[in-house]
């Protein structure tokens, strides 16, 4: 998938909302007498600034847009996401300025539809506060009620929405590495090592020929013995000794004869037919032998602790005597799939939709250095879930789905019920925010991530990441960062996880199909661009999150 196709007209109006409602806030802040009552205002004000504010991750019911007679034609701004609406170079999840919804099928023609009232879900931003161009929405502000007044304060006040930066931090201060444990070569790969690689014996561990050619000793030309009778092998010690202007055959990796002083590679060596061997370019002292040691001593540190047990270190630690490793053992998982409506296989029919979370974090924990088990089904029944997370003995606990409040959501209290520390209940971050990351009192550790599936993988790089990172010892690359192509637009609040390209010169390209419960743009994707809140523009540079 390239880049996102443009959307200028509705990128317009979305950023024309965004400043008038500033404009307004600030207006009513200036005029003493217009204030919301119960410190609406004050709330208000700082949700128009662009500052990020703690707030819940309670059910938000949206109205639909206020605009008509019934409101004094005001016209309402509701932030709130649709699966797919390309603006510019990005989407701010998916939102969509109601407000001036009819300015932006004026420019797009007919076929846009009208926007559908902001449905009703924990994953909706936290904007829907009136903005009136003729000064009318000070005089609802006057006639909000306490109560009104109260829950839109309340919206942007609560005090466990994490920053998501601070979430990240949380979850890898959370956990040390796991105890050490010893595995074969073949069976430590991925693994991190709990102790320093030292070499058990001097790299090489003899003097040994570089090339095929012949062993030669001082200069030439020199007498070789007859064709096959002294030739030097490799894997078969006890060469004969060298005498001065004698040469003899030798294969690559042979240990060097005693008395040589260099070996003659056979494309620079002539034999004449008396049984002469001469040099077609100079040979220097110590030419082509690998003298012993030459690579390490025994002794020698040759990786430290927290090296990643990668494919070349386990043919270094062969090389320098070692059958096993010790390594940091892996963090075992289980997956629990929360949800009565999944399918695991065929088509989606009859209100069910199919699993993609089950298939997928699989293969992404068991990259990240876990060991995951195979996925457990678990039903919309508080029961099951607490039974489930009770008989559980991995080290982390992934679910999916139900960290929100709707009538089926029962993490929450299910975490509750066990006595769970909640150390990131929410993160101001999109998609995903209802994320969490709690600690059971056994000191193992539950990743609450979202049902719909970006968001959950936002969920998994934001808290499951540095977690395992942490659990499986390993150390922190540095962050890698780029330079955007395009504009992305943003969250007023909250930072945001975009899908990106490479465009192979150093710089990324957002892509479409990035709603929360789409994965189309994952899947062509590089990585994620963690974009600020309020976006980000054309040339600025930005962290981007590799997926595993």
């Amino acid at each position: 998938m390239k880049e996102v196709d443009g959307d200028s007209a509705l990128d317009r109006a979305t950023e024309d909302a965004l400043a008038l409602f500033a404009d307004q806030r600030r207006g009513a802040r200036s005029r003493g007498g217009d204030r919301l009552p119960d410190g609406g205002a004050e709330a208000a004000g700082r949700a128009g600034s662009g500052r990020a504010e703690p707030r819940h991750a309670e059910p938000r019911h949206a109205e639909p847009p206020h605009a008509g007679p019934a409101h004094g034609g005001q016209a309402a701004f509701a932030y709130f996401p649709f699966d797919e609406i390309p603006v510019g170079g990005g989407v701010v999840d998916g939102g969509r300025a109601v407000g001036t919804a009819r300015a932006a099928r004026a420019t797009r023609g007919p076929s846009v539809p009208a926007p559908a009232p902001a449905p009703a879900y924990d994953d909706l931003p936290f904007i829907d506060i009136d903005v009136a161009p003729d000064g009318k929405d000070e005089k609802r502000a006057r006639d909000m009620t306490a109560d009104d007044a109260s829950h839109a304060t309340h919206r942007h006040h609560a005090p466990h929405i994490t920053p998501w930066a601070t979430a990240r931090a949380v979850a890898e201060a959370a956990a040390g590495a796991l105890p050490a444990e010893d595995r074969a070569l073949g069976d430590a790969l991925g693994q991190v090592l709990a102790e320093p690689l030292v070499a058990l014996t001097d790299l090489p561990s003899f003097d040994t020929s570089a090339m095929d050619g012949w062993a030669v000793s001082g200069p030439g030309p020199w007498k070789l013995p007859p064709p096959g009778t002294q030739d030097v092998l490799a894997g078969r010690p006890g060469a004969r000794p060298l005498r001065d202007g004698r040469a003899v055959r030798i294969a690559t990796g042979a240990p060097i004869p005693p008395g040589a002083t260099a070996v003659l590679r056979s494309e620079h060596g002539e034999v004449t037919v008396q049984g002469e061997l001469l040099a077609a370019r100079h040979v220097s002292h110590g030419q082509d032998i690998r003298p012993r040691g030459g690579e390490c001593r025994q002794g020698d540190e040759l990786a430290p602790v927290g090296t990643l047990v990668t494919p070349a270190l386990l043919g270094l630690a062969a090389a320098a005597g070692y059958d096993a490793l010790a390594v940091v053992r892996r963090p075992r998982v289980d997956v629990l799939v929360l949800g009565d409506e999944l399918l695991r296989e065929g088509l989606p029919e009859g209100g069910l939709i199919r699993d993609a979370l089950g298939p997928m974090l699989g293969p992404w924990l068991r990259a990240l250095g876990a060991e995951p088990g195979e996925a457990l089904y678990v039903g919309d029944e508080e029961g099951a879930l607490r039974e489930a997370l009770a008989a559980s003995t991995a080290d982390v606990v992934v679910t999916t789905g139900g960290t929100a409040s709707g009538p089926v959501d029962h993490v929450h209290p299910t975490l509750r019920g066990l006595g769970a520390e909640l150390l990131v209940d929410g993160v101001a971050v999109r998609p995903g925010h209802p994320m969490l990351l709690a600690r059971l009192g056994s000191g193992r550790h539950v990743v609450g991530l979202p049902g719909n599936p970006l968001a959950a993988v936002a969920g998994l790089l934001t808290l499951a990441e540095p977690l395992l990172r942490a659990l499986t010892g390993r150390v922190p690359g540095a962050a890698v960062r780029a330079v955007l192509a395009e504009d992305v637009s943003g969250h007023p609040v909250d930072a945001r996880l975009v899908p990106v390209e490479y465009d192979g010169v150093g710089r990324v390209r957002p892509l479409r199909f990035h709603g929360p419960a789409m994965l189309r743009g994952l899947a062509a994707g590089d990585g994620m661009a963690v974009v600020p809140a309020g976006g980000a523009g054309r040339g600025a540079e930005v962290t981007v999150l590799g997926l595993p």
